[in-house]
């Protein structure tokens, strides 16, 4: 798999990178081996997990299967702290005290002693942007995490967290910043994709298959099995299940079809190789739906089937 630096920084990461969101939870140990064997197996690298994911459910996991499943030195670890809580009722507190705690415990569960990237989860308007930069800046002095990051941040608060962090030689950089990105959610364009490309912030998509829409396995209804139609998963989906998306995912397939693979490489490689993109979040529940999204590490979408899905989706500026 093809290498990337994270950022402006020395980092160097695959350019696909897997997320933990269902691990421990729709997802269980045995699954989530084959899938980190599948993912190093195909070049990976970088494995994105949080603290709120599955209320640390899914480091617990994680944090069993490394060294032993695959040795430590072969992983670049991603982690995130701020929020706590069931999934969809989560409770934001990006406070020192708050992150650090979150920070220990994650290390705990994952029986590491450090992380190679933390990064805050949210933007939390009741803590003084200051407290939580400083509180980034003292997880690197302190060793417990390499580098530093952020997520879900709008773009005027990239660039104000950006310009912090460079204006002393005892801060720590912010080099990634994690954001929904697809062919359905090209809102970040606007401001965050500027921001983060001029203070050399790396994006990392997360749900780059617009939270399952861009596979096009709703087209002819919501299955059984599928995110939509589990209770905790529905009003994620929904969003993305409107007239607007729904020609999105006809212009995909289309392409698709043309190039003799599955939509959900066509989605994959649009995002990964867009302006400022380090690399997209791939969520699998089983190891099966991994190998098909590990497969557009080989897709190169030509220039007119580029052009064509940047038109039917271009955002409204």
């Amino acid at each position: 798999m093809e290498m990337r630096r994270l950022g402006n920084s020395g980092l160097r990461v695959s350019r696909l990178a897997l997320g933990t969101l269902s691990w421990g939870r729709d997802t269980d140990e045995h699954e989530a081996r084959e899938q980190l064997e599948a993912f190093v197996e195909a070049g990976g690298t970088l494995i994105d997990t949080a603290a709120s994911y599955g209320d640390g459910a899914s480091e617990s996991v994680l944090g069993a299967l490394i060294g032993k499943t695959v040795p430590r030195s072969d992983l670049v670890i991603a982690t995130k702290a701020g929020r706590s809580g069931p999934f969809g009722k989560d409770v934001d507190d990006t406070s020192r005290k708050a992150l650090l705690d979150q920070l220990d415990e994650s290390l705990d569960r994952l029986d590491l002693d450090y992380v190679d990237l933390w990064q805050v989860h949210t933007w939390h308007d009741e803590t003084p942007l200051e407290e939580t930069l400083a509180t980034l800046d003292f997880a690197v002095a302190s060793g417990r995490a390499r580098y530093v990051g952020i997520s879900n941040y709008a773009g005027w608060q990239t660039a104000w967290a950006a310009a912090h962090q460079r204006g002393g030689i005892d801060r720590a950089p912010l080099i990634s910043t994690q954001v929904e990105y697809s062919l359905v959610q090209r809102g970040v364009e606007r401001e965050i994709v500027p921001a983060a490309v001029q203070f050399g912030i790396g994006l990392l998509p997360w749900s780059p298959l617009g939270r399952g829409v861009l596979t096009g396995k709703y087209r002819g209804g919501t299955p059984a099995d599928s995110r939509a139609a589990a209770a905790h998963m529905a009003g994620f989906v929904d969003p993305y299940l409107d007239a607007r998306s729904r020609q999105v995912v006809e212009a995909v397939c289309t392409a698709a079809s043309g190039l003799g693979v599955q939509p959900l490489e066509v989605a994959l490689a649009w995002v990964r190789d867009r302006p400022g993109v380090t690399a997209p979040l791939l969520g699998a529940r089983t190891a099966n739906q991994l190998h098909a999204q590990l497969a557009c590490e080989d897709l190169e979408l030509p220039e007119e089937i580029r052009t064509a899905l940047d038109e039917v989706s271009a955002p409204a500026l």
